[in-house]
């Protein structure tokens, strides 16, 4: 089981390479990502037959990449997910499918794509079944079941459930599965996910849905997904799930599906925010230190334009400061962080439902870096141009050798889809 995290208040460097460095090569806010512990992270996973990247957790090329160069599948919900993951490598075709397209419906270019590509599909909805039925005359899909139970560490980020739009209802599978063989499709695999966040006893739940769902489908299944949810230590003190304990539950409900069938099962994992949001870190620059009444604020040149977990979720991430004069050791203080938007909410220290809190974090002075930690999953994936912002550039460090992944976003670029009609 991985390594339970310490979150140092001062941090000069990043995955051996100096903070200030980075920034002299890209500026601020930025993102930045160490390959060792994406790598570290898939290692952790070996256990199951196929460890699947949910791309839309960090779907830059260069992660992608990463990834497929350490034998990760990749899941992909949209149509230019798809065009990301063949252009980061991976091949249409192959057992188990290198790419799955995996949603609640098509829209008509991801249908569009996956029958050019004839990639395999995680059916969501009953819909699915028909439009997809309606363009093949045979071929194997999958299904992702709603369990009538989730769990997340948001309300927002809970796929399970009848509050969920997630997943084809657990009492219709059955249903499902005659539909699909009426277009002469076969169900060879099925999918859970019930939310990000939960902890061994809501996923062990998963396991018994998985074992009563595949009763429905029969002998003609072969692949089993544990779909993501696996939590990462965001605070001191959190714990990471017992991986051997998970798998060992995953593997004995294949098992027992082995023996009553006579014949083996894939079992797959699909994380996303596990693989890489312990990986990434937002680096912004403190601009402006202002007393606001009992509150003291840093502002940093960063904003929920950049990072939206907190004020989508009220999501907690680790920070720590880095002295632009070298500091090792600076006395603390409880202190708001804030972004540049004209946003109220614009604040990296909230909880869910917008209410402000503080945070101890070393003194601060104007030109220092802020960096926020836990922020390579749904950071830059979910960052916008709000206030007319450029996207942040990303960048990969491996081996100690820095690479621009994602260069700044440029006025140019920002404003080359608009144009001015004629009066």
């Amino acid at each position: 089981m991985p390594t339970t995290p310490t979150f140092p208040l001062i941090r000069q460097q990043i995955a051996g390479v100096a903070v200030a460095d980075i920034v002299a090569a890209v500026g601020t806010p930025a993102y930045v990502y160490d390959a060792a512990k994406i790598v570290e992270r898939i290692l952790d996973l070996a256990a199951f037959d196929v460890v699947r990247f949910a791309q839309k957790a960090c779907s830059n090329l260069a992660i992608i990449d990463l990834c497929r160069r350490h034998d990760v599948l990749v899941d992909t919900v949209s149509a230019w997910e798809i065009r990301r993951a063949l252009a980061a490598g991976y091949p249409a075709h192959g057992q188990p499918p290198p790419v799955v397209y995996t949603a609640d419906i098509f829209d008509r270019e991801s249908l569009e794509l996956v029958l050019e590509h004839q990639l395999h599909v995680n059916c969501g909805s009953p819909d699915m079944i028909d439009q997809l039925g309606q363009q093949l005359s045979a071929g194997e899909i999958s299904l992702r079941i709603n369990p009538g139970f989730g769990h997340g560490h948001s309300q927002k980020t809970n796929t399970g459930g009848e509050q969920s739009k997630h997943g084809i209802w657990h009492e219709q599978l059955s249903d499902c599965v005659q539909r699909a063989a009426k277009h002469g499709l076969t169900v060879s695999g099925l999918h859970m996910h019930i939310g990000s966040g939960t902890d061994l006893q809501h996923l062990s739940g998963v396991c018994d849905a998985m074992e009563q769902a595949a009763r429905h489908v029969g002998p003609q299944l072969n692949s089993i997904s544990a779909g993501g949810g696996l939590p990462v230590p965001y605070k001191e003190g959190e714990a990471y799930v017992d991986l051997d304990a998970y798998f060992q539950l995953w593997d004995a409900t294949r098992n027992r599906l082995a023996d009553r069938w006579g014949h083996a099962l894939t079992l797959e994992i699909e994380p996303g925010r596990y693989l890489t949001a312990e990986a990434g870190y937002l680096i912004s620059e403190v601009r402006a230190i202002k007393q606001m009444g009992s509150n003291l604020f840093y502002l940093v040149d960063a904003g929920f334009n950049d990072l939206a977990r907190p004020i989508l979720y009220g999501a907690y991430h680790p920070m720590s400061l880095a002295p632009a004069d070298g500091s090792q050791d600076r006395p603390t203080q409880d202190v708001v962080v804030g972004g540049p938007l004209c946003e109220s909410g614009d604040i990296f220290t909230q909880e869910e439902g917008g209410f402000v809190s503080s945070r101890t974090l070393p003194e601060a002075q104007v030109g220092d870096y802020l960096v926020i930690g836990g922020a390579g999953a749904y950071g830059s994936v979910m960052a916008s141009n709000y206030n007319s912002k450029p996207l942040a550039p990303e960048v990969l460090i491996s081996e100690g050798t820095t690479h621009i992944i994602r260069r700044r976003q440029t006025f140019a670029e920002l404003i080359a889809a608009e144009q001015i009609p004629p009066e």
